[in-house]
């Protein structure tokens, strides 16, 4: 494991809240020259410590405007139906997040989709299409206060 010091973690603050700073915005933001920031981005990233650097899009720019969260409990755990549920989670573009969970549910799937006759028809997908899920439970999303860390200022001011 990388030994991660003060710094290396205001880089991974200002890099998780803006990916898009450059060395020298970073250097003047963390104390460092721009080359040292830069070989510690580096650095960082080779330890996996950065996974990557995405775009965060509204679900609605891209016609998914319907987030919903569905619990997933299986029949059983053996191998053969994780990993038919795995597959499953790996193969739906719908899933966007899934977290492998205690308490009633096995697993928490975040989804997004166009409207609630698509969400309807995942719902379907999930019960009858994979013999390894038992019982799921649905909400719908009404409003987004906070996601990936960042309170969502717009719909929070909109209550």
């Amino acid at each position: 494991m990388t030994h991660v010091d003060d710094y290396d973690l205001k880089l991974l603050t200002l890099l998780q809240s803006n990916g898009r700073l450059t060395n020298q915005e970073l250097s003047d933001l963390v104390g460092l020259s721009a080359s040292q920031c830069s070989r510690r981005r580096i650095n960082l990233e080779q330890a996996n410590l950065i996974l990557g650097y995405h775009a965060r899009l509204s679900p609605d720019a891209i016609g998914l405007g319907m987030v919903g969260l569905i619990e997933v409990r299986l029949i059983n755990h053996t191998a053969e139906y994780v990993d038919s549920f795995h597959r499953m989670v790996e193969q739906e573009e719908a899933i966007v997040d899934a977290y492998k969970t205690t308490g009633d549910a096995d697993y928490l799937l975040k989804v997004a989709v166009a409207d609630l006759n698509s969400l309807s028809a995942l719902i379907s997908q999930l019960v009858a299409g994979h013999q390894s899920v038992s019982h799921v439970k649905t909400s719908v999303v009404l409003g987004r206060l906070k996601e990936n860390g960042l309170m969502m200022i717009s719909e929070h001011k909109a209550r």
